[in-house]
């Protein structure tokens, strides 16, 4: 490989056939005309070939040098080429971010950070999947079945945003912000009006409104219950606004992210319970293919979703 010709030699040879002279060749080329002779006297060692015939009057092309400055002429349009389709990749690339996020962090958090995001990056179009975590997850390591929503089949989701207490193999993550779930009833539930705190036994003992497992809610839960008999759901619900609103109506109380019932507790329509003796804390998380470095606009979203963490 080291006896390949370099590009910049090429450049210089055809522009002599082109130009009519080596002077006129090192001057398009920018550089002194002993420097030009230097670069084609080693082209010529390198090829075995006579390119120039050098004159008193001048240097021209050879035969042996213009049939070489054609097949240069083929190899500098395919050499641009591919510097062409490599900055079409590159801009393709740049124009179109997919992400993937958990309910939680779509609904309270991504929209203020997306916010921010158009406005450092208006020209990039953002493609957002809401999954549960574990299904962000798999859509992050590129999952047999696990496709975005948008962006066809080829779409690749660089970034990911989970709220599960672990994160699974093959993903790098961050955390990005922290949450607390909270117990919430509706007024006219009696532990609306209850003096005590809540305890895990008698969280673990009552049939709950919950998210569906697979969900970054659900998994803590269940990982703050471990060690106790836990009753089996009054209801399995896809959304936080499934699980508000069955509360609301008085199915079952719920353990729902803080974030999520922010509105709910300020105006009244839900209650929350007071808990003692369960870590209801969690981390949310930015996540990312292992052994991937971010870059662009996946880089840009992060550094946003990072300094709100702080």
């Amino acid at each position: 490989m080291s006896e390949l010709p370099d590009l910049e030699s090429l450049r210089l040879l055809v522009d002599v056939g082109e130009l009519g002279s080596l002077g006129q060749a090192a001057r398009a080329a920018g550089i002194a005309q002993p420097s030009a002779s230097k670069r084609i006297a080693l082209l010529e060692r390198r090829l075995g070939l006579p390119l120039l015939e050098r004159t008193p009057s001048g240097s021209k092309l050879t035969t042996q040098g213009a049939m070489v400055a054609g097949w240069a002429t083929q190899v500098l349009a395919a050499a641009e080429e591919l510097v062409r389709g490599a900055q079409a990749v590159r801009r393709g690339r740049e124009g179109h971010l997919r992400v993937a996020a958990s309910m939680t962090v779509a609904e309270y958090l991504l929209p203020r950070w997306l916010g921010e995001f158009q406005a450092r990056e208006p020209q990039v179009q953002v493609g957002l999947d809401v999954l549960n975590s574990a299904e962000v997850a798999a859509l992050v390591l590129g999952e047999e079945g696990q496709r975005p929503a948008v962006g066809g089949e080829d779409a690749e989701v660089e970034l990911g945003f989970v709220e599960g207490p672990v994160v699974p193999a093959g993903l790098e993550s961050e955390v990005v912000a922290t949450d607390r779930l909270v117990v919430v009833v509706a007024g006219g539930h009696p532990w609306a009006r209850r003096r005590t705190p809540l305890r895990p036994a008698e969280l673990a003992a009552t049939a709950l409104v919950v998210r569906e497992r697979g969900s970054g809610t659900r998994d803590t839960l269940d990982l703050a219950m471990r060690g106790h008999v836990v009753a089996a759901p009054r209801l399995e619900l896809g959304s936080n606004t499934a699980v508000k609103g069955a509360t609301r109506e008085g199915a079952a109380p719920a353990v729902l992210s803080g974030y999520a019932v922010e509105t709910e507790l300020a105006t009244g329509r839900l209650v929350e319970v007071t808990t003692a003796g369960i870590d209801l804390g969690r981390r949310l998380r930015a996540v990312w293919r292992r052994g991937r470095r971010l870059a662009g606009p996946a880089a840009t979203l992060l550094a946003i979703a990072r300094s709100g963490a702080k």
